[in-house]
């Protein structure tokens, strides 16, 4: 689902945003027939993501650059793995590695969280869903590094799917006539989601006939049962808020067929992987 093209405008904007006028240290300090060769160590374990962001960011510059993957994404690798193998002209590649460290650090974080999240739920049905909050720009790259974590994605915009939350709700007066309108105006196809906040809230969206999905936000575990339990199937269930790793086994045990982890994207930690350069 991560096309080419998306890849290429991150890199372009990353590129570019990090050398504007080209990398002056390159260019006074090292010849320009210098060759390079460099390999992408991991200095920690992890689950890889952004193969082809790191070949893409390594090959933009100077398509004399070659590289030669060693993992693909969804791949798990061992401290000191090398994944990856670069051969250049080195001026381009010293001028594109920050950069593509940068992304594929990044991915590789948002991967690795993922997959330890994944794990957390083993045996029920809970889906581990990424939420909007991520990095203004790297969408994109982020949800694929989801996806390669073993997640899944939640919508992709604000152009994807109804989803009224808590703020949407402040200001409609009758949510069960909003949703019945909602249904009978959209295409079929357009997915209505609905947030609550309690179980109160409950009866005014199933009356409606129209969700397909009622998130239930910052739930007890106690409530998020009842709330299963009231819904009944007739929508699919997603916890939301506030969810960590001592949480969520406990949360998909309940009976929820979604739970969205805002922490996936928003606040991860990037791994530590390197760039080993020998020039001659």
């Amino acid at each position: 689902m991560l096309e080419r093209r998306q890849i290429q405008r991150v890199v372009d904007l990353a590129l570019d945003e990090d050398a504007p006028f080209g990398d002056l240290t390159s260019q006074t300090l090292v010849p320009e027939t210098a060759v390079a060769r460099a390999d992408l160590v991991a200095r920690e374990p992890g689950v890889f993501a952004g193969a082809e962001v790191f070949e893409v960011a390594m090959t933009t510059l100077d398509p004399a650059v070659k590289v030669t993957l060693e993992a693909s994404d969804g791949d798990s690798f061992d401290r000191g793995a090398v994944l990856a193998h670069v051969e250049g002209p080195a001026r381009a590649v010293l001028q594109a590695e920050r950069v593509a460290l940068n992304l594929v650090q990044r991915m590789t974080g948002i991967a690795t969280l993922t997959a330890t999240y994944v794990e957390a739920v083993a045996g029920t049905k809970a889906r581990v869903v990424d939420t909007r909050k991520t990095t203004p720009g790297l969408r994109a790259i982020e949800r694929h590094a989801v996806r390669c974590g073993g997640g899944h994605n939640h919508r992709y915009s604000l152009s994807d799917a109804v989803m009224a939350k808590d703020n949407h709700l402040a200001v409609i007066p009758d949510l069960t006539a909003a949703l019945r309108r909602a249904k009978a105006d959209l295409p079929h196809t357009t997915h209505i989601e609905v947030e609550v906040d309690r179980l109160e809230q409950l009866d005014a969206v199933l009356e409606s006939g129209a969700a397909g999905t009622i998130m239930l936000d910052n739930f007890s575990l106690d409530d998020l049962r009842t709330g299963v339990a009231t819904i009944a199937g007739r929508a699919l269930v997603e916890a939301s808020g506030g969810i960590t790793l001592d949480t969520i086994a406990d949360v998909a045990r309940t009976g929820v067929d979604v739970i969205s982890v805002g922490a996936l994207t928003h606040s991860v930690r990037a791994l530590d992987l390197g760039l080993d350069i020998t020039v001659s």
